[in-house]
């Protein structure tokens, strides 16, 4: 399967991403990048993917979705109704590296009776892997220290998506910046696969690609945008510790999102909880759509153990994702959450859905 401009318009730099080794890694294995991203976003012509499913005894609360101000399909009032629909008691709007949608959501939540929890999900550089999710939740989200962060931070991303332009037209390569710039001047980030398919749709770059047997936006991912290739830049902030620090500033709580779509080692998955709690992490994502149930019983009691928030969520991206479609399709697996200061005001229980 070759991913074209539909599909690639629904990609970021994280679905390139495979964990495990020394912090998680760009495959470089063509075949590896292309199942990761079948696995996120399904093949074109796969008519029997499944959806995610939602048990009868699924979570009251569910604590990550994304609307159009970042990467997901729908408005924060349509993700909020999609949510009362589920049954949700207690949700979070958690855009990537903006709170632009939360006034909205927090608007709509009201109106059907659900808890929305201001929240965003800052993406950060570590050691462990080119970047790390944190969830900030409770935030005063108009805080000036937490607003200057975010802004930064896309900053730093439309920046590096720059220099990976110039890095590719150094190589040789003409780029058409036609729907680069689109996408940048709609608030849409603008990561490697975008970078791909604008090298791809220049003409003058057809006899170059067929010579180097490069034919779709994989292939030209693993030649040139991987660590180690001729046009790759690497991000280079905020780190975890700025963003534990603003959102604390902001009157939240930190929260290390989805380990194990991260991370693959679980030794590594624990060794970098604990390093986070030690530098003001408040929580992890425990429970998640995609974690297992021998990630979950670990993360959970590394929670217990270390006194730290156990969260959870499936991740709401949009009904039409394949696997981010649904909320409360995450399972506990056993184990009770740890919600702290995220669920002071909500209703236990889950809502009947509508």
């Amino acid at each position: 399967m070759a991913f074209g401009t539909a599909e690639v318009d629904k990609l970021d730099d994280a679905d390139l991403v495979i964990g495990g080794g020394q912090g998680g890694r760009l495959a470089a294995d063509p075949r590896v990048v292309h199942d990761r991203l079948v696995k996120e976003h399904g093949d074109a012509h796969d008519e029997g993917c499944s959806l995610p499913s939602v048990s009868e005894d699924a979570p009251w609360f569910d604590l990550q979705s994304h609307s159009l101000h970042s990467d997901g399909a729908l408005a924060p009032t349509e993700v909020i109704e999609h949510a009362a629909r589920a049954g949700a008691s207690l949700v979070a709007l958690t855009d990537h590296d903006t709170v632009e949608g939360v006034d909205e959501a927090l608007a709509a939540g009201a109106r059907h009776g659900i808890e929305v929890v201001p929240a965003t999900e800052v993406t950060v550089v570590d050691p462990v892997r080119e970047d790390l999710h944190v969830l900030g939740y409770r935030v005063d989200h108009h805080e000036a220290g937490l607003l200057n962060l975010l802004e930064a931070s896309r900053a730093d991303r439309d920046a590096r998506a720059g220099r990976m332009v110039d890095a590719l037209r150094a190589s040789g390569w003409e780029v058409d910046e036609g729907a680069l710039r689109e996408r940048s001047q709609t608030g849409h980030p603008v990561g490697r696969p975008h970078l791909a398919q604008a090298v791809l749709a220049e003409a003058a770059n057809a006899s170059r690609l067929a010579d180097e047997g490069i034919a779709d936006v994989t292939g030209l991912i693993v030649a040139y945008l991987i660590p180690g290739a001729p046009a790759f830049v690497a991000r280079i902030m905020p780190e975890v510790p700025d963003a534990i620090a603003a959102i604390h500033a902001a009157g939240g709580v930190a929260v290390w999102a989805h380990p194990f779509w991260d991370v693959d080692d679980p030794e590594l998955v624990a060794t970098t909880v604990r390093r986070l709690a030690a530098a003001g992490l408040d929580g992890v994502e425990a429970f998640y759509v995609t974690h297992t149930r021998e990630q979950t019983d670990q993360l959970a009691a590394l929670c217990g153990e270390l006194g730290l928030l156990a969260t959870g969520s499936a991740d709401f991206h949009g009904p039409e994702h394949r696997l981010f479609s649904r909320f409360r399709a995450f399972a506990l697996h056993g184990h009770e959450p740890r919600l702290g200061p995220i669920a002071v005001e909500a209703k236990h229980g889950p809502r009947s859905a509508r």
